[in-house]
C-alpha cells in the first residue's frame, strides 16, 4: 500500500483503474460478440452430413415395394455391373419436387434410377409420382428410415452414385438442380469404367 502525500492510503488510484476497466468490459464483450456473428454470416458452417460410406459397399437391404405392382429395391440389384443413381426422397419433401424434372431428364438419358421412399404412404407416393413424374425403375419403402440411416443420409432428398459392383462413389446432398446434371453424368460415367 502506498501513502499519499496528504497521509491517506493510495487505494483510491487502484479503485479508479479498476472502475475504468469495468466500464469498458461490456463494450469489449459486445464487440467480440458482433465479430463472431459477422464471421458466422460470411462463413456459415456446413450443416450437411456427408456419408462415411463413400468408397464403400452399399449397405445390405431388401426393401418391399412402395407401390403395388412395382418391384421393391434390394441392394443386390445395385451390384449388377452397371452404375445406378439411388435417390432418397419422400412425397412430403418440397425440395424433392424441385429435383423431379432433373431426375426425369436423367431417366430419359438412360440413367437407371432407383428410389428409396422414406416414411411415406402408398397414396401420397402415388400422387407425388403422378404430379411430378416417375423416373424410377424400382421404389423401395423405407418406412422406418433404417436404410436411410444405414447410408448415413441426413435428410431428403439425397442421391448416391453407385458403381456396377455396388460401391458408393458419390453422394449428392440436397435437391438436384439443372446445374448439377453435368457433374452427376460425369460421376456415372466414371462409375461405369
Amino acid at each position: 500500500m502506498s501513502v499519499a502525500p496528504n497521509g491517506t492510503q493510495g487505494n483510491h488510484n487502484g479503485t479508479r483503474r479498476h472502475a475504468r476497466w469495468a466500464i469498458w468490459l461490456p463494450l469489449a464483450l459486445f464487440l467480440g460478440f458482433v465479430a463472431l456473428v459477422m464471421v458466422g454470416l460470411y462463413r456459415p458452417a456446413d450443416r450437411n452430413v456427408a456419408s462415411q460410406l463413400v468408397g464403400k459397399p452399399m449397405p445390405r437391404f431388401d426393401l418391399p415395394a412402395a407401390l403395388p405392382g412395382r418391384p421393391g429395391l434390394d441392394s443386390k440389384v445395385l451390384a449388377n455391373g452397371k452404375p445406378h443413381l439411388v435417390n432418397i426422397f419422400a412425397s412430403w419433401c418440397i425440395p424433392c419436387r424441385v429435383e423431379a424434372p432433373q431426375l426425369g431428364a436423367l431417366a430419359k438419358a438412360g440413367v437407371p434410377i432407383e428410389g428409396i421412399s422414406v416414411r411415406d404412404t402408398t397414396e401420397n407416393l402415388h400422387a407425388f409420382l403422378e404430379a411430378n413424374g416417375d423416373p424410377f425403375q424400382r421404389v423401395g419403402a423405407d418406412d422406418d428410415g433404417k436404410v436411410q440411416l444405414a447410408l448415413g443420409s441426413s435428410g431428403v432428398p439425397e442421391t448416391y452414385v453407385v458403381d456396377g459392383k455396388g460401391i458408393i462413389v458419390y453422394q449428392h446432398i440436397g435437391e438436384i438442380r439443372p446445374e448439377h446434371l453435368g457433374l452427376l453424368l460425369e460421376k456415372l460415367k466414371e462409375a461405369g469404367q
